[in-house]
Parts: structure tokens; C-alpha cells; sequence
């Protein structure tokens, strides 16, 4: 098994997948090693890559939080206690104009946020491409009680500027044992801007790709992994043979794991090569 993170690692830095990538592995899947796709992307978002992918891939999303096929038919769901997701949200209020609240809906609004802007310097791209999903609730709080019967969520989300991001971070960081949720932060220092994402606190990438590989009976001595960021971090503690590219975030470079190229370089195909395939896979 091949699990592969999308940003940044699949996708090169203008959010196309390089054409060695695809080559690699479709080599990979031909030769019967399944193709994972683990991201922090919503399964609606991530599903226009996954499509483009040779062999069939499963997808896990929201950091984990759901295991999916691509027709949507879900296998694992590990959604936030609605009681968690109200503290979250409570001790958070000052950074409100960062929060979103994600559910899991095969229609409607999946994202509900409490205010929006859509020309947002460094958000609005995201938003204005995810417009039909997004809905608005003032105070963010009352969308958490607003069916019936009340519905969990899939997490709490913060997006924006570095700084605030890790002040959110410390200020749930006494919370978590109490209400039972982790923290899974991605962040893009040159770009300024990081993704928080507050999830049940059993719920990582990492978890989620070990209860996957359970369920296909695959062991973690056939499994690599290969990501960029923080969110990446169980996932690749995990898999027998990590890979980190070249362009990840510097504190993953340090754990001693092989660092393939940039995802600019096709990193991620050299690392199919070189370490799924053996060198084996044809060169572009």
C-alpha cells in the first residue's frame, strides 16, 4: 500500500498532479499495491483528484476523520461529539472569524462558517471555490443545535495567518484530555497561512491509514507513506517505510526519514521508485 498525502506532496505548487507522478503510480498499482489517497481535504474536495488517479485509490479525508471508496460508500467515521465541538468553539470566541464547523452531508451546506469574506487575501481562493458548500450561522455555535435530532460534526476547522493559528492551538491545548479532541495542524510558512484542524481525539491520519490497512489485512512493514506537514506526522510514524519531501516543513526532516525531492520535481514519483518499486518503475 502506497498512502499519499495531496497538498504538496501529489500536487505540484500550482495544484496540478505532474505527469511523472501519475506514471509512477499507475506503474504502482499495476503491479497490485493499492494506492491510498490521506488528506486533510473535505471528500467532496479531494474527490476531483482522487478521479484523476490510476487504480481505483481510497480516500481518507479530514485528517482522518472518514475512510471513503470513490463512489462515496463510507468504511471508517469518526465524527466530534456535538458537547466537544460547543467547549471548542466557547473557548475560542475571540478567533470566531477564523472558525468553521464541518459535517458530514451528501447535501447541503458542509461547511458552516459564522462570517465570510469572499475576497479574503489569503482564504479566498479556498472559499470562493468551495461556495456551494459553504453556509453561514450567527453565532457559529447555534449550527450545532440546529437539527434534530442535533448532528456531530466532523471537526472544528480554524484557517488563516500562522500566528493566530498556533495562539488558537495553545489556547485549546488544556482542553483536549477534558473534552476529548486532538489538534492536527498544516501549515505553509512561506505562504503565511495554516489550516487547524479539531478533531475526536483518537483521530489522526495516522490512526485512520493503521484501521485501514486492518481492514485490507495489509501489514505496516508493506506500507509507505509519504507526506509534507504536520498532519502528516502519524501517518508516517506509522508506515513501515516514510518518505518526506523535499519541500515539507523543516521539523519532519529531522526525524531521520529519506527525503525524496520537492513536490516540484516529482518527489512523489521518485519515492514510488525508489522505494515501493525498488528502482524498478520506468523513468519519465
Amino acid at each position: 500500500m502506497i498512502a499519499m498525502d495531496i497538498d504538496g506532496t501529489l500536487l505540484d505548487s500550482t495544484g496540478q498532479i505532474p505527469a511523472e507522478n501519475l506514471q509512477a503510480i499507475e506503474e504502482a498499482a499495476a503491479r497490485g499495491i493499492e494506492i491510498v489517497l490521506v488528506t486533510g481535504r473535505r471528500f467532496d474536495f479531494a474527490l476531483p483528484i482522487a478521479e484523476k488517479i490510476p487504480g481505483d485509490p481510497h480516500l481518507i479525508v479530514n485528517n482522518g476523520a472518514l475512510a471513503k471508496s470513490l463512489d462515496g460508500s463510507t468504511h471508517i467515521r469518526s465524527l466530534l461529539p456535538r458537547a466537544s465541538a460547543l467547549e471548542i468553539l466557547r473557548a475560542t470566541e475571540e478567533f470566531r472569524e477564523f472558525a468553521g464547523v464541518v459535517f458530514d452531508r451528501s447535501e447541503g451546506h458542509r461547511v458552516i462558517l459564522e462570517t465570510v469574506n469572499w475576497d479574503d487575501p489569503f482564504r479566498g481562493g479556498y472559499l470562493r471555490r468551495n461556495r456551494e458548500h459553504i453556509g453561514l450561522c450567527a453565532p457559529l455555535t447555534d449550527c450545532l443545535n440546529r437539527t434534530n435530532p442535533p448532528e456531530d460534526p466532523i471537526q472544528v476547522v480554524y484557517s488563516g495567518n500562522c500566528a493566530p493559528m498556533r495562539a488558537v492551538m495553545q489556547k485549546l491545548e488544556p482542553l483536549a484530555a477534558k473534552y476529548g479532541f486532538a489538534q492536527s495542524l498544516t501549515e505553509y510558512l512561506e505562504r503565511n497561512l495554516s489550516v487547524l484542524d479539531v478533531l475526536r481525539s483518537d483521530v489522526s491520519k495516522g490512526s485512520t491509514l493503521q484501521a485501514w490497512a486492518r481492514l485490507r489485512n495489509i501489514p505496516r512493514e508493506n506500507i509507505m507513506a509519504v507526506g509534507d506537514n504536520w498532519n502528516d506526522s502519524e501517518m508516517l510514524e506509522f508506515s513501515g517505510t516514510p518518505v518526506v519531501m523535499g519541500n515539507s516543513v523543516a521539523g519532519l526532516k529531522t526525524r531521520g526519514w529519506p527525503v525524496t525531492g520537492t513536490n516540484d520535481q516529482a518527489g512523489l514519483a521518485d519515492a514510488i521508485r525508489t522505494y515501493a518499486l525498488n528502482g524498478a518503475a520506468e523513468a519519465v
